[in-house]
This record gives C-alpha cells, structure tokens and sequence, in this order.
C-alpha cells in the first residue's frame, strides 16, 4: 500500500522539521500514538520506537530515519509486523515563511490475522499524518491562516498610509462657545435733585 501527499505550508521548513523529527512528542497530538521513546539521535540519523494503540488495532514498531535537516528524512524499518515499510519525507522551503511538503510512504503488513487487522487502521493513519503536523504547526507556532499580517508574505501586505511630515499638520482652530448673556441689572434708585437756591417768584425778600 501506498500513501503520498504534496502540500504547501504557511510555516517555515525549519519549524516543520523539528515537529517531524521530534518523535517523541508524537503521543501529544497523534490519537493513534500511545507511546514513544527515541533510542538514538544525532546530526544524521534518528531511531525510534512506537507503539500504536487505535481502533482496536495494537503494535509497535521501530524505525531508522536519516536525515538531513531541514530538507529530508528518510523513514526505514528496523522492526515491526511490516514486510515492506520505507518512505521519505522532503520540505522545499520557499521562504521564511513556508515550504512545500513531499511525503511518501510504502508499506505492507506481514501475512497474520494481526496485519490483516491493522492494515486498514494504518493505512487511516498514514492518509492524514500530514494533517496532523500541519495542525499540530498552527498549536504551536500560530495558525497561519488566522495570525493577519504577521504570516502574510511582505510582497503582499497591504500598504499602510505614510505618516504626514510635521511641517504638513495644520493646527487645529479651536472654537470657543459663545459667552452666556449677562443678567440683567437691577434698576437703580433715582437721586433726588439738590435744593434750589434762587428765591421763589413773589416771594418777600429776607
């Protein structure tokens, strides 16, 4: 049987790669993955053990995987209920930003009512095993589709307005409200006119 998958990712082959290669955080996000334990690693080459538990279907199996990071890894069996199991997988970078993900796997269960069992259940599993990292990518470094500008490509972010030279602001006119209107004032007393001093006409002299 035969599973290949070739999907571009908003996430850096870097980033990508550390998720495949790290083994032994599969059982966080792998349903199917009950246990893993890596028995070597180094710059070239990683060996780990899995133990599969998944719709009833129960094995584990090791696998031999050199590598060359961030580009490739090859998938080999060292042990397992497989007559036939080896596949690749290859990140292209495109940019800081994303890269394309080649995966491929063969592989054949030995002759047993065990195989003839996990057989359907595996084949399951390697269909959406790219799904898996590329979900488990977004948990971790950020959904791509919903991060907004950060994980759009700069060639296509929107341009934002360029801020106005300072000589270019006007100030702004403030405009008082008009004064309230003063109250009227209370009249004032008339002053009574000071007393004449001429004589009254017809009057007797002093």
């Amino acid at each position: 049987m035969e599973a290949r998958r070739s999907v571009l990712v908003a996430h850096s082959a870097e980033r990508m790669f550390d998720l495949i290669e790290a083994a032994e955080f599969y059982p966080a996000f792998l349903p199917w993955c009950a246990s893993a334990v890596v028995l070597q690693r180094d710059d070239a080459v990683v060996v780990a053990r899995l133990q599969v538990a998944y719709l009833g279907a129960r094995f584990e199996f090791t696998t031999r995987n050199p590598k060359r990071r961030p580009e490739f890894m090859a998938i080999g069996l060292e042990q397992g209920p497989f007559q036939r199991f080896e596949g690749s997988w290859h990140l292209k970078p495109l940019s800081s930003w994303g890269c394309r993900i080649e995966f491929a796997l063969s592989y054949d269960f030995v002759h047993s009512v065990m195989g003839s069992l996990a057989s359907p259940v595996f084949h399951r599993i390697a269909d959406t095993l790219v799904d898996a990292f590329i979900q488990r990518a977004d948990s971790v470094y950020g959904d791509a589709a919903g991060a907004g500008l950060e994980s759009t490509p700069p060639a296509q972010r929107p341009a934002l307005p360029a801020a106005p030279e300072p000589w270019a602001v006007q100030p702004m006119k403030q405009t008082l409200p008009p004064s309230p209107p003063s109250p009227p004032s209370a009249a004032s007393p008339p002053v009574p006119a000071a007393p004449s001093t001429e004589p009254l006409s017809g009057a007797p002299p002093p």
